[in-house]
């Protein structure tokens, strides 16, 4: 019987009773799903059967199509039933589930992503894994069900050999993640290879890296960043600059950019950043809205701040909850109408929020819809190209693209019916600006994507960053408002305060999944950027106790670093530690700088040491791969020469105070700590660990600036045109 013959069973399974949006996308599956945990490794090891591991996350597009095409298929799931202890993992929820399993797949298959699909034996030992499996035979890979079959078959047949197998696989990648760092010497030479290693993959007419699927990877542009200012005058300099500035402005002009609804989505299929994958997740748009704001301080270019505004703007209105904390993500998929005879019938199409047709512009915008398409390349029959729609999904639609510069479309504008001066730049602007917000209004009336509004400690933490930052470059209040809920938050709701414990998520109430490494380095990272910004003392002490318990639950003591994971569960069989910074950097790259910070703030050397310990121990991954660790590049460049201590001695509410804050936060200077000398809290606080600062103080009754390295400072100055002159040397 075929599983058209079959009518699927609509009832809960086990996930009903889960919190993560993932798995509730499964709770009505016919499959007999198991959260991971206890009941299901019992039952594995009750009935001796293998495991069927499934991870994925809620706004993952092929983790959408397997679901359809195998979860909800009756037969399919009568299949697994029969043969398996099936369990489901949302990965953002457990990376630390995630993270070994992927290991074992990328080592055995040389790739990975999600859905990642692992065959386990009772011991939770890998011994067949994949991503996703397609119904039928294609894409050069065989069936789903094909693949149950063999695998319940050799588990009836020859268990025995297989759990030897698992076992042997454990023990390689234990042996592998204990090889996994060395610890060593490397010098300032490293920084150079690093810039010579992205300069070779540099697409000097599009930017980004490589080819196609191009992503954003902002933890490169960080250190590219830092690169040209450790080395601004030279040739080397200077190109890494241009390699970041391009790549921003074209990232920004593409069609990766909401230009309607503001933030970015994950990557572009094709190497133009015309055609993305549209989910939109929180970690992008944080690291993003931080090296725009990079970039308006290098070039005071106001297009890169109004990006950054763009970022923060779209998250604070889409992706916050009412009690301040971001959400996760918005998937890429959402409802599409499939025809005015049956309005009431939908289905799920990937981009169909955010994509139009010629006629949709042409209605909303009437007579300004000419100006409109020759900016944003909209064409009659869609201006995708077909080598970057493989599966004609956007047949027929428009992506919204700026095909062209301001200073062109007024050219084209007055050519034609409305005439106007070439040079009205601010006419053209206002009238795209009315424009997108005609369709903005018009597109909010179509089903939205699915919002993941999970609450993920780290990326909150990387969140509260950008919105710090924010605040500081773009003197805007509102976004340290917005930081300071997102802080709150966490506090009253990710944080045991008497066991110092952060925990990982937050949805419907705490997970009690507790924090893993990511976690206390994102939001400690964080609170430091939001102490800046803020000047409240609160957030230090927030930060030192969460640093405090990072080292004593993650901490290698025999080899230094931080591993993922406190490797106090069982189940996990491998306590590894990140060693590439990739779509969001690793623990211990942010760590080590967050050591460094503290180090500078508190003029503390035991911190110190230990933020050189941490980047020794990936000496022989810098000295193979440099570009591997961007985001660590950046702490050695902050290690290699002492760090500023920028200290304005003065009342927080002064205006002079204000003034001299915002002469600092005009200028890119990214080896520094910012620092208030107030008289009040923040001073008392700081001094005790900090003499030099006890004796900061106003001169002549004016806010002044010390500017220092290692608390041995420079004469004060009250004036600003004087501080931006020592900034600038």
């Amino acid at each position: 019987m075929t599983s058209d013959n079959i009518a699927i069973e609509k009832r809960a399974n086990r996930l009903a009773n889960e919190k993560s949006p993932y798995l509730l996308q499964h709770a009505q599956n016919p499959v007999e799903w198991f959260p991971w945990g206890k009941e299901a490794f019992e039952k594995a090891r009750r009935e001796d059967k293998p495991i069927f591991l499934s991870i994925g996350y809620s706004t993952c597009h092929w983790c959408h199509v397997m679901a359809h095409e195998s979860f909800e298929d009756a037969a399919t799931a009568e299949m697994m039933n029969r043969g398996f202890v099936n369990i489901k993992v949302d990965r953002e929820e457990r990376p630390d589930v995630d993270r070994v399993y992927m290991t074992f797949v990328q080592a055995t298959t040389g790739g990975g992503g999600w859905p990642m699909s692992v065959w386990l034996t009772p011991r939770l030992e890998p011994f067949v894994g994949g991503t996703y499996f397609p119904p039928e035979d294609r894409f050069g890979q065989p069936a789903f069900k094909r693949i149950l079959q063999r695998i319940a078959e050799a588990w009836k047949n020859d268990r025995e050999k297989i759990s030897k197998q698992g076992a042997n696989i454990v023990d390689v990648l234990r042996e592998a993640a204990k090889d996994q760092t060395s610890a060593g010497r490397i010098d300032a030479a490293i920084l150079e290879s690093a810039y010579q290693q992205f300069a070779r993959t540099f697409d000097a007419r599009e930017g980004g890296f490589g080819s196609a699927p191009k992503f954003p990877r902002p933890v490169t542009l960080n250190f590219l960043t830092r690169f040209q200012a450790r080395n601004p005058d030279s040739d080397s300099g200077q190109h890494a600059l241009e390699m970041v500035l391009l790549t921003l402005r074209k990232m920004a002009s593409g069609g990766m950019h909401d230009h309607i609804g503001g933030g970015f989505h994950r990557y572009s299929v094709d190497a133009h950043w015309h055609v993305p994958h549209f989910e939109k997740m929180l970690y992008d748009q944080a690291q993003l809205a931080s090296a725009y704001l990079d970039a308006f301080q290098i070039t005071g270019d106001t297009e890169f701040a109004a990006t950054a505004r763009d970022i923060l703007d779209y998250v604070r209105r889409d992706m916050t909850s009412p009690e301040g904390g971001f959400y996760s993500a918005e998937d890429a998929d959402s409802p599409i109408v499939a025809g005015i005879a049956d309005p009431g019938h939908s289905k799920n199409a990937e981009g169909a929020f955010y994509v139009w047709t010629k006629q949709e512009i042409d209605d909303a915008l009437d007579e300004d819809a000419g100006v409109f398409s020759f900016h944003y390349g909209v064409e009659e029959n869609g201006n995708v190209p077909a080598g970057a729609d493989p599966h004609g999904e956007f047949v027929g639609k428009n992506i919204l693209i700026e095909r062209h510069s301001i200073v062109e479309t007024a050219k084209f504008r007055s050519t034609g019916i409305s005439p106007v001066d070439d040079n009205d730049d601010e006419a053209i602007q206002r009238l795209l600006a009315q424009s997108r917000q005609k369709l903005f209004s018009i597109r909010n009336k179509r089903p939205r994507p699915h919002l993941d509004d999970k609450i993920v400690a780290a990326w909150n933490g990387l969140m509260i960053s950008a919105f710090a930052r924010g605040a500081q470059v773009l003197d805007d209040v509102s976004y340290l408002e917005t930081a300071t809920r997102a802080a709150e938050f966490i506090h009253a709701n990710l944080y045991d305060e008497l066991r110092q414990i952060l925990f990982r998520s937050y949805r419907e109430g705490r997970s009690e999944v507790e924090g893993f490494a990511d976690d206390y380095a994102f939001v400690i990272q964080g609170l430091l950027d939001l102490y800046e910004a803020s000047f409240e003392p609160r957030w230090l002490k927030f930060a030192l106790a969460l640093q405090r318990q990072m080292d004593a639950l993650f901490w290698d003591n025999e080899n230094g670093g931080y591993f993922t994971v406190t490797g106090h569960d069982s189940n996990i069989l491998l306590r590894m530690k990140e060693d590439n910074d990739s779509a969001e950097p690793a623990a211990s790259s942010v760590a080590a700088l967050n050591l460094a910070r503290l180090a500078a703030i508190r003029n503390d050397t035991e911190l110190l040491a230990r933020a050189k310990e941490t980047v020794r121990t990936f000496a022989r991954q810098l000295a193979h791969f440099p570009s591997a660790l961007p985001q660590m590049l950046v702490t050695f460049d902050f290690l290699e020469d002492a760090p500023q201590q920028i200290v304005i001695a003065g009342g927080s509410d002064l205006p002079k105070t204000k003034a001299l804050l915002a002469e600092v936060h005009r200028h890119f200077l990214p080896n520094k700590v910012l620092l208030l000398a107030d008289g009040v809290e923040s001073q008392s606080y700081l001094g005790e660990t900090n003499e030099a600062i006890r004796a900061m103080s106003m001169v002549g009754g004016k806010p002044a600036a010390y500017v220092c390295e290692d608390f041995a400072c420079k004469a004060p100055v009250t004036d600003v045109k004087e501080l931006r002159g020592m900034l600038a040397s």
